[in-house]
């Protein structure tokens, strides 16, 4: 007998993301009002949802599918994160990027497999995202970062994949900062506008695909072979249902599961002048991720601005305070004027924060979690890539297909149990603040 599932946590607006303000308005929100029947509802409109729900349509032509999203697409998480698609190990609860050949090899297999399926639908439909196929570089600011990176440089070798070092010269070519010490230039990575991206998927689904927006959905319990959700304005039976909640999921009922809804924050400057640009120098569009895993992230967007990410808070309520954007916005501006100091007059116009679904072990959520319902929850840091594959997989699950990247999901450790509060807070919390403060100066 399936179990009641109650809804308690929902994305809330903090801060004001960036990546959704610059791009124009977005058409009005088709929410769920009345009765309605489907034969698959997706839960969640992020990365993972949108491709369930593209390669459920794609697989099942005849099939009805309802995706079903609490806030607007492409304005919560998935639409708040830096715009990474990585496709290399980057495990950022470790203290290294890497674990063993085998695991690396089988990450990236999975992280390409996402990546190539998104690349391949925004080509088809021209979404105009930005993407971009520029790869990443990660930048060290000391000896303590160099050795992270070569570090990193090996477990690459190890496993055949290609970089290639800069010296500080080359990269302040690139960046126009004289800050970085040295750098790793890795190929694979690509980057996005992610809002614009989200709403690209969305505007995009197949014609048996009903997007709903501002749709929370406040319970769901079974009815017979269906599954009847509930919404503020209406309901919606289904035979089958997906959740794609990723950190949402930690508080499904309040019954702790392992899932560590992690904020990081980010800020995005105004467009620069001229003048600035000219400043400035290097090149038009660049991406960077820090040698310590803790550190800042930069990108410099076509778009004449730069975006800066650092700054990681435990919030199990999945809210964050106007003090802590408060925080991270000074942190952003430490940070953005360290590494830009010709910039002085340029000031950070937006600053939000956004959830990260991370686990103890690295562990996920993935398969069948009772009859007639999925999940496909948990990206641990590489929320576009890992969670587009998972997305795109646990359609082909639900539909009974099998490959070996399905096994291999199905494989993976579930999330390793959490003491009991208050002990999870203070530990986990002690922990993110431990690692903050050894990144140093990469902050």
């Amino acid at each position: 007998m399936a179990s009641k599932l109650d809804f308690v946590r929902f994305p809330a607006p903090d801060g004001v993301n960036g990546w959704w303000e610059s791009l124009p308005p977005a058409a009005p929100a088709n929410s769920v009002t009345g009765e309605h029947r489907f034969d698959y509802v997706i839960v969640g409109g992020g990365i993972t949802g949108l491709c369930a729900a593209r390669r459920l349509a794609e697989l099942a032509p005849d099939a009805s599918i309802a995706l079903v999203e609490a806030d607007r697409i492409g304005r919560s998480t998935a639409g708040r994160n830096s715009g990474f698609f990585v496709d290399l190990p980057h495990d950022i609860s470790s203290e290294s990027y890497s674990r063993s050949v085998e695991a690396d090899k089988a990450d990236v297999r999975l992280q390409r497999h996402g990546i190539d399926y998104v690349r391949s639908t925004v080509r088809q439909h021209g979404i105009d995202c930005d993407w971009r196929d520029d790869g990443k570089y990660h930048a060290s600011v000391n000896k303590k970062g160099h050795a992270a990176l070569a570090h990193f440089a090996q477990g690459l070798a190890r496993i055949g994949e290609a970089c290639e070092w800069l010296d500080e010269a080359a990269i302040a070519r690139v960046t126009g900062t004289g800050f970085y010490k040295s750098a790793l230039f890795t190929p694979g990575c690509s980057t996005v506008q992610p809002a614009a991206l989200m709403r690209g998927l969305a505007a995009t689904q197949p014609a048996n695909v009903t997007v709903f927006e501002l749709s929370a959905v406040k319970g769901m319990e079974t009815r017979g072979q269906s599954r009847l959700l509930s919404f503020a304005n209406g309901r919606i039976e289904a035979q089958r249902v997906v959740l794609c909640t990723n950190a949402y999921a930690a508080t499904f009922g309040g019954h702790p599961n392992g899932l560590l809804p992690v904020y990081t924050f980010a800020s995005m400057s105004r467009v620069m002048n001229d003048d600035e640009i000219a400043r400035l120098g290097g090149a038009q569009s660049w991406a960077l991720i820090p040698a310590d895993p803790m550190g800042t992230t930069v990108r410099r967007l076509a778009t004449n601005r730069i975006c800066v990410r650092n700054h990681f808070a435990f919030r199990p309520n999945l809210a964050v305070s106007e003090s802590d954007l408060a925080k991270a916005k000074h942190l952003h501006q430490r940070s953005f004027d360290r590494r830009f100091p010709m910039l002085k007059d340029v000031e950070l116009q937006y600053t939000w924060g956004g959830a990260l679904c991370l686990s103890a072990n690295n562990g996920a959520l993935f398969g069948q979690r009772e009859d007639g319902v999925f999940e496909a929850v948990g990206c641990n840091g590489l929320g576009l890539s890992r969670g587009s594959a998972s997305g795109k997989l646990i359609a082909e699950y639900a539909l009974g297909q099998s490959n070996p990247l399905i096994d291999q999901l199905l494989a993976q450790p579930h999330p390793r149990s959490l003491p009991i509060r208050p002990i999870a807070d203070v530990a986990v919390s002690a922990a993110i603040w431990m690692k903050e403060f050894s990144a140093g100066a990469e902050l």
